[in-house]
């Protein structure tokens, strides 16, 4: 999901900034942001971001990953998982985009105390390439900066390849965790997770892993703290349809399909600018959360537009006729202060007009409720697990509400509560952007976070949580 630059960031700058400084021979501007210490790499930190490096050069773009890319990744995932004695199993529920699911057997069986599930996906969001000072799947390791570069950096394979560092230390000092700990790692999170995560909650391998809270991705944090997600904005992709006469373009034809949908289209701008507004957005730099976070509020983006008339695939178009038919595409991320109905209510109403509908993208599917985990420590234990470990090992958390969309919901969605969590602290928010990293020593600070915590959830034997108040529907 693209997010572009979300909360304050106090950073060098962007790296379309940065570029722009540098192709106009100019120094990039200073800022107070500061990298923290560099860390000293030795052969264990060498080992772990050389095996990072490997798996971000597996070129898993979503809609090109069923074409190989996936089964590479599957296979070099569960290489590393057996060597590291976890038990694998591997799911395919659609052809070509294989779910790997990795078992770290615990000293209680699943039955008698739910077990602990790491989610992460290994699919990654296309490349400009002409925007990057390198290749994207290079993963190149700058170690005057310290920084690592590549597609995939912050979202998500630096999370996928610390849960089985984490997991390997834990394994080396002797531990055995008390509950089972299960990984997953998924394709097709960044095109909806429709025929990734959702397909495999479904099947009954899953049902029987009798789960009791999941981890799956969040943010990095520009400031020293790391953000921990508790719900998120329902996303939805909706097309509109409109129709109407067509003619000569030379004309006054009333009512034409262009006409109707641009019609529409205004109507939905204009919801736009009522919540950027209430977001407190002043229209400079990147600074979009002055008066709330992203999570916040609700946003509408215009994303595709489809009209005209053709005979040789839309490489020329008959501009002299007036198309019968016009298409739009909406990106809609829907707050838990929103009720979706009545967002719906208002897509019905803005497609009002003869001869113009709204759907759901046939592709997707929509999550019509909002579902949060509770983070009332006297309700949800699973909350104070992870507060208390992460705290008690130095570092600050702030809670939010996650302002796209993650696998994360679908398991909300089934009741088990579920934090969005990546240990990133005073880094940049670059998933999605060009010259995407991490930097080497928030890489491997957040292995020691990840051991930690998981050390921390898998021995957690404490009460069973209150039903439907761990992870609940917002009422409508």
């Amino acid at each position: 999901f693209f997010f572009g630059c979300l909360y304050p960031i106090a950073m060098p700058q962007c790296p379309c900034e940065e570029q722009k400084a540098k192709k106009m021979g100019a120094e990039p501007p200073a800022s107070c942001w500061e990298p923290k210490a560099r860390r000293a790499a030795g052969a264990e930190e060498e080992a772990a971001i050389a095996m990072f490096q490997e798996f971000i050069r597996i070129k898993t773009i979503s809609f090109e990953g069923p074409k190989g890319a996936y089964r590479e990744a599957a296979d070099w995932l569960t290489g590393h998982c057996k060597a590291m004695g976890l038990g694998v199993r591997e799911v395919s529920p659609v052809p070509g985009k294989p779910v790997l699911l990795a078992t770290w057997e615990g000293q209680v069986p699943e039955k008698d105390l739910p077990s602990v599930l790491l989610n992460s996906h290994y699919d990654v969001v296309p490349c400009m390439r002409e925007h990057w000072d390198c290749d994207p799947f290079e993963a190149v390791w700058d170690k005057t900066t310290g920084r690592i570069y590549g597609r995939g950096t912050q979202d998500m394979k630096c999370v996928c390849i610390q849960y089985l560092l984490a997991i390997k230390r834990l394994q080396h000092k002797g531990y055995t965790p008390r509950r089972t700990v299960h990984l997953t790692f998924v394709p097709d999170e960044e095109i909806g997770g429709a025929e990734g995560m959702l397909e495999f909650l479904k099947s009954d391998l899953y049902k029987s892993l009798n789960v009791g809270v999941g981890m799956d991705e969040g943010l990095a944090n520009p400031d020293n703290a790391f953000t921990v997600f508790y719900g998120e904005r329902t996303p939805w992709w909706v097309i509109v349809k409109a129709q109407g006469p067509t003619g000569h373009g030379s004309r006054f034809i009333k009512d034409t399909a262009p006409m109707k949908l641009m019609n529409v289209a205004n109507k939905a701008l204009a919801f736009r600018k009522e919540q950027e507004h209430e977001l407190g957005y002043s229209g400079e730099g990147c600074t979009h959360a002055q008066a709330k976070k992203l999570g916040d509020v609700t946003t509408v983006n215009l994303t595709m537009l489809e009209a005209g008339v053709t005979s040789d695939g839309g490489h020329t178009f008959a501009l002299n006729v007036i198309p019968t038919e016009a298409r739009a595409g909406f990106d809609i991320r829907v707050s838990p202060s929103m009720d979706p109905a009545d967002m719906q209510a208002r897509l019905t109403e803005w497609t009002e007009a003869e001869g113009v509908s709204w759907d759901y993208a046939h592709w997707t599917t929509p999550l019509l409720k909002h579902h949060l985990t509770s983070t009332d420590r006297t309700k949800n234990a699973w909350w104070g697990v992870l507060e208390d470990a992460v705290t008690a090992a130095g570092f600050t958390l702030e809670l939010e509400i996650f302002p796209a969309g993650t696998d994360s919901r679908f398991i909300r969605a089934l009741g088990v509560p579920a934090f969005g969590f990546s240990p990133m602290a005073n880094t940049p928010i670059l998933l999605h952007e060009h010259n995407e990293y991490i930097d080497e020593g928030v890489f491997l600070e957040g292995v020691d976070v990840y051991v930690t915590l998981i050390e921390a959830l898998g021995s957690f034997e404490g009460p069973v949580m209150i039903p439907g108040v761990t992870c609940h529907a917002v009422p409508s």
